[in-house]
């Protein structure tokens, strides 16, 4: 207790108001506090909502997309009948290929009902269209494909997997039941009875499909088929054309406005459009694209090249943005201590401030690219929504032909009738959420790994 502490006057009990101490919690610093506690009571519960949110959206894809990763097949030999996929015996691919892939129908279903005949397996009300509809149309084009690229095939048994129809797949993957079966046009209680009969005795599989991941787009009738090849190869060529423009052009302009520029009016407009640029709705860019880089310079719609122009111009002023954040962070007194040991403006820019800065660059940058790699609208503007069922060349000359995206793929699929395409609908956006992952973990990892302290 000092002196000036030691000399004042005691309170004394009962004789009127009492000097305030900080030691003592009145009732205002007991609302403060209060207060205080519910505030973070309101943090702590809106967290936690948030995160519950983000929980039960990723637990609502991950149920309905994860079954689009795996395919069932059927595993039953099939006789190539010479009579159905050649008729004048020749074995010429030239007259082979005259013959139809619905032909091919035929002998996948008498094939069906011969090992159905031979190993016993009665199922009540089985029928013939049962057993047609019991392949995928992708089968017998593949079963085509296959004796056209080796004729010896005719005549002989083969053994090997052969894709089923979307509705027997759905039987393993709980979107059809018996009971459904029985309202469901498409298929019947004895088409499901004898899916599980083939499934019990081991000719019928659900395993990994890789197609989906690397195959190419298909029709209504075939959904089952349906792969995202042609999406992944199109969203990696724009964003190929996007890293080659977007951060050369948007770190050169960054570098310029914060280091070198003079402040006035232009500069100033210039600042304050790249701000609006980046609030600007992205379908106004697939406009932009359509006029500016289809109808004028005339560049083929559908096509890599106009998607990554397009996404570059609604990249640029995020990667702005991030470098001048990135470049303004660097200490002053690193730009002094530069200057006077003799550097010049541009040494003490690309020396010092470039390579404090490049973190915050980095990241930036690829957080741009993983926004521009979920974009939807302008795509669709510039005809990105194209049913392509070929994979485009290696790059230049890919950039120009038909592709899809990713999220366009996604979006394709959600508008088609069949339940399996939202099935691929969801399985698209697990894909597509993998890579912004995997991007954001690589942005993490480059700041990481270029971060340096002062």
């Amino acid at each position: 207790m000092t002196d000036a502490t030691s000399n004042l006057p005691r309170p004394v009990p009962g004789a009127g108001p009492q000097p305030k101490s900080l030691l003592t919690v009145d009732a205002r610093t007991r609302r403060r506090n209060a207060a205080e506690k519910r505030f973070r009571a309101y943090g702590i519960l809106a967290i936690a909502a948030a995160m519950l949110a983000l929980a039960f959206l990723l637990f609502t894809i991950l149920r309905d997309g994860s079954s689009a990763f795996f395919q069932t097949y059927a595993r039953i030999p099939m006789t190539i009948e010479a009579s159905v996929v050649d008729p004048k015996g020749n074995r010429d691919p030239a007259e082979m290929a005259k013959t139809l892939t619905t032909s091919y129908n035929r002998i996948l279903q008498d094939s069906l009902a011969d090992f159905i005949k031979t190993n016993g397996i009665a199922v009540e009300g089985l029928d013939d269209d049962d057993l047609a509809g019991f392949f995928s149309g992708q089968a017998r084009a593949d079963m085509r494909w296959a004796v056209l690229a080796d004729p010896s095939l005719v005549g002989q048994v083969i053994d090997v997997p052969v894709l089923t129809s979307s509705r027997v797949d759905g039987m393993f993957k709980g979107r059809v039941t018996r009971e459904s079966a029985a309202l469901d046009g498409k298929t019947s209680v004895a088409q499901f009875d004898l899916a599980m009969a083939l499934a019990d005795s081991g000719h019928l599989k659900t395993r990994f499909n890789w197609d989906f991941i690397t195959g190419t787009d298909s029709s209504d009738t075939r959904p089952e088929s349906a792969g995202l090849g042609v999406a992944i190869i199109g969203s990696a060529y724009m964003m190929l054309i996007v890293l080659v423009l977007a951060l050369p052009i948007g770190v050169a302009t960054s570098i310029y406005l914060e280091e070198f520029a003079p402040k006035n009016r232009l500069t100033d407009i210039i600042e304050v459009n790249i701000s609006n640029l980046a609030a600007v709705p992205s379908i106004v860019f697939g406009i932009l694209g359509l006029a500016a880089f289809i109808n004028v310079v005339g560049l083929p719609r559908s096509a890599p090249v106009v998607g990554g122009l397009v996404l570059t111009l609604m990249t640029l002023p995020t990667i702005i943005i991030a470098t001048r954040a990135a470049l303004r962070a660097v200490p002053p007194s690193i730009r002094d201590a530069a200057l006077g040991v003799g550097a010049s403006r541009m040494q003490t820019v690309f020396h010092h401030v470039l390579p404090l800065a490049m973190p915050g660059i980095l990241t930036g940058t690829i957080i741009g690219l993983a926004q521009a790699l979920g974009e939807t609208a302008p795509l669709m503007l510039i005809g990105m929504v194209a049913f392509v069922t070929t994979y485009p060349s290696a790059p230049p000359q890919g950039l120009f032909d038909p592709a899809s995206a990713l999220p366009v793929q996604v979006f394709n699929w959600t508008q088609r009738a069949d339940p399996a395409f939202f099935e691929r609908a969801s399985g698209a956006i697990i894909v597509l959420l993998a890579f912004m992952l995997a991007m954001n973990l690589l942005a993490i990892f480059l700041r990481r790994r270029f971060e340096r302290r002062w």
